[in-house]
């Protein structure tokens, strides 16, 4: 009889995540409705005096395989002010074939400030992300959003040479696109990662958009006087960018998010306590 080629194994996959809503009741914003499926956990950690409720987005699993999916929604009433944030950074394993697949919809309504901060995602060597983010902003709402991207783990003397990468981001407000982005990277992602014209060999990205119905001109100003790449494409819409090694680009991001929150949001100038726990 002829021999049966060997087949890999069937890996179990998470297939998980969360969905929570803040509204005002009795004068402040408060927790109103949560839902959460593994491997996806969501905290609420006692916020500082004066600082907004804080999600605490927790995977169990401690990262993310080929073949995982997570699906986040966040839900903002009208006037709420409500910060999401991550305990750590997350990682994105080596993928055997399957794509990673993360998505997130936000949705600020009529008044209300949504600060998304989540530490950086890390990519390993061979991981394979597709990542959505879609946003839907009511008149009058007010969005701190930031997200890093690290190239492999430099602390490990791992770049990232191989694998595949579509990140895509949709704002909406009023029911309009007000912006678009997208990055994609697969074959040949080594040498993207490194042309001069490129990414010139940086160990990480991040982007921070800000929106407000409040001037921006003396935020974007400030900003880039602090090292940011900042523009107003835009009316109400200001995005700043960093490149460069891991550690710059956090620390340039985190100077920002301190920066804006005081300008912009009128709180105070400091990051979520996840962040320097």
């Amino acid at each position: 009889m002829p021999r049966r080629a060997a087949a890999f194994p069937t890996h179990q996959r998470s297939r998980g995540g969360a969905a929570l809503r803040f509204a005002v009741a009795r004068g402040e914003t408060r927790l109103a409705d949560l839902h959460q499926a593994a491997p996806m956990r969501v905290l609420f950690p006692t916020p500082e005096p004066g600082e907004p409720p804080l999600a605490a987005l927790v995977n169990t699993a401690g990262g993310l395989a080929g073949g995982d999916e997570v699906r986040v929604d966040v839900a903002l009433g009208p006037g709420a002010h409500g910060c999401v944030s991550t305990p750590a950074a997350e990682k994105v394993y080596r993928s055997l074939g399957p794509e990673t697949r993360i998505a997130a919809r936000l949705e600020v309504g009529e008044g209300a400030t949504l600060e998304w901060l989540p530490q950086e995602t890390i990519l390993f060597d061979g991981a394979r992300l597709t990542r959505r983010l879609d946003v839907e902003l009511a008149p009058g709402a007010t969005l701190l959003l930031a997200e890093m991207l690290v190239f492999g783990r430099h602390a490990r003397g791992e770049a990232l040479r191989e694998g595949s990468l579509l990140d895509t981001w949709r704002l909406r407000r009023g029911g309009s696109l007000a912006w678009a982005d997208g990055l994609a990277l697969g074959e040949g992602m080594r040498e993207r990662l490194d042309a001069p014209f490129g990414f010139a060999g940086a160990e990480a990205c991040a982007t921070l958009l800000v929106t407000s119905d409040a001037p921006l001109q003396a935020a974007r100003d400030a900003a880039r006087k602090a090292g940011a790449a900042a523009t107003l494409p835009r009316p109400g819409l200001m995005v700043l960018r960093w490149l460069g090694g891991s550690a710059e680009v956090r620390d340039g991001m985190a100077g920002a998010i301190r920066l804006l929150r005081a300008r912009v949001l009128g709180a105070a100038p400091v990051l979520p306590r996840l962040w320097t726990c």
